[in-house]
């Protein structure tokens, strides 16, 4: 039965795991070219994949108030917030896709700026 987050286990020193952007992109190519799906991953087919995985993550907060999305979403229980993460991550993925398949070092604008 899955419990509501309690907000002091909440790590508040948060930070992401060290897998780069580019480590992401090799293993993303990796998976596609496995399944023959380069053919598919037109710069205009990622888009609409991104786009529709965006529709998922904002499935994940629609019928919730606001007071059930604080900081660390210390309401949700572990089951939504593995929701969440899976719909994240793909986005992530399908971003980092597109760039590669535009050409466009993303890592190298951030910096940039």
């Amino acid at each position: 039965m899955d419990q509501s987050i309690d907000s002091n286990k909440i790590d508040k020193s948060f930070h992401f795991s060290p897998l780069t952007l580019e480590q992401i992109r090799q293993m993303h190519d990796d998976f596609v070219m496995k399944r023959n799906w380069e053919q598919f991953h037109q710069p205009r087919n990622i888009l609409l994949a991104l786009i529709g995985e965006l529709g998922e993550i904002a499935e994940n907060f629609q019928w919730k108030p606001d007071s059930y999305c604080d900081n660390g979403l210390t309401k949700w229980t572990e089951k939504e917030r593995n929701a969440l993460a899976d719909e994240l991550s793909d986005v992530l993925i399908y971003l980092i896709r597109l760039s590669d398949r535009c050409r466009i070092d993303v890592s190298k604008t951030i910096c940039k700026n």
